[in-house]
This record gives structure tokens, C-alpha cells and sequence, in this order.
């Protein structure tokens, strides 16, 4: 092999290696972001269980209150939408939104019984979910950390330049909580 044949074949062959090793960078931050996905999913259908022990509570008190039946309803509505096979902040949102109804609604129960506030039950129900609500927040930390890795590998150059090419995958949307934030007063102007 002569050596304007190995100057002209060694700058394409970096480029080659350079374009597959963008390509699969891209494709793992994607797999990650997928994979913290279905954590944040585990974590919420983990939730889930603790719906019937709420409804058990619920009955044992006789608090047929309206309000926190159907929040309970909801909450298992919104838990039952969450798909693993596509990404939706949004349904996440809603889901933590009836997370924080029915909260709210166990509260104002427990202020008209009393005697609830002093049970065992209740006391590990509430208990549950409060350590369920903390592994959904950190879930969504380490999610919307791999989506911030991700959309940065397909928008910043060279990415951008392999993934419009090759990949083709879009920005993928990070988790926001509305209600959350409807309470600050500053907003970055992003």
C-alpha cells in the first residue's frame, strides 16, 4: 500500500470510526433515558399498591367522603394511563397531581375523624406513601438528568450533525411539575 493511498484512507477511516461511536453515544444516553423511565414507572405502579390499602382505610373509617373516593379513583386512573412504551411527562404530571389530591383529601378526613389520626393503619399507610413519593422524586431526578444527557448528545454539534444523518430521534420532553412551580415567583427566562 502506497503511502498517498494509506494519507487519503486513514482521515476516512477516523471519520468512519468517529461517526459510529457518535452514533452509538446517541443511542445509549436514548437507552437511558428509556431505562430511567421504567424506573420512574416502577416507582409509580409501586404506588399503586398502596391504593387498596387506602380504600381498606377508607371503609374501616367509614369515610365515604365523596372527595377521597374519587381522588383514589383518579390516582388509579392516572396510574393505569403511564405506558412503558412511550415517554409522557405530562401523564406522569397528572398522576403526580392525584397523588397530592388524594393526600390533601386523607388530610381533611383525619381533621374530621379524629380517631384516625392515632392508627396504626393510617400511621403506615401514610408512612408509604411518603416513601413511595420520595423514590418517585428521585426516579424523576435521575430521568429528567438522562433526558438533559440526551437531547444535549443529539443537539450540540457534532451529535446533531450524526443524529440528522443517521438517528433521527427527537428531544425528549423533561418532567415539570406546573404545580410546583406555580408557586415560585421567579421564572428564568429561558
Amino acid at each position: 500500500m502506497s503511502e498517498s493511498t494509506l494519507f487519503i484512507l486513514a482521515p476516512i477511516v477516523l471519520i468512519g470510526i468517529w461517526v459510529v461511536m457518535t452514533y452509538n453515544a446517541i443511542i445509549g444516553r436514548y437507552n437511558a433515558v428509556d431505562r430511567a423511565w421504567a424506573s420512574v414507572l416502577t416507582q409509580e405502579r409501586q404506588k399503586n399498591k398502596i391504593i387498596p390499602h387506602v380504600e381498606q382505610l377508607v371503609e374501616d373509617y367509614k369515610l365515604h367522603e365523596a372527595s377521597v373516593l374519587t381522588e383514589v379513583t383518579k390516582l388509579r386512573s392516572a396510574l393505569d394511563q403511564l405506558s412503558s412504551g412511550s415517554v409522557d411527562a405530562d401523564l406522569l404530571a397528572q398522576a403526580e397531581k392525584q397523588t397530592n389530591d388524594l393526600l390533601m383529601g386523607l388530610r381533611v378526613a383525619v381533621e374530621a375523624y379524629p380517631e384516625l389520626k392515632a392508627s396504626d393503619t393510617y400511621l403506615k399507610v401514610m408512612a408509604e406513601i411518603s416513601e413511595q413519593q420520595e423514590q418517585i422524586g428521585a426516579a424523576i431526578r435521575i430521568f429528567n438528568q438522562n433526558v438533559e444527557a440526551f437531547n444535549n448528545g443529539i443537539q450540540m454539534f457534532p451529535g446533531s450533525l450524526v443524529n440528522g444523518m443517521l438517528n433521527k430521534k427527537t428531544a425528549i420532553k423533561a418532567f415539570s411539575d406546573s404545580q410546583a412551580s406555580a408557586g415560585f415567583e421567579y421564572k428564568p427566562n429561558l
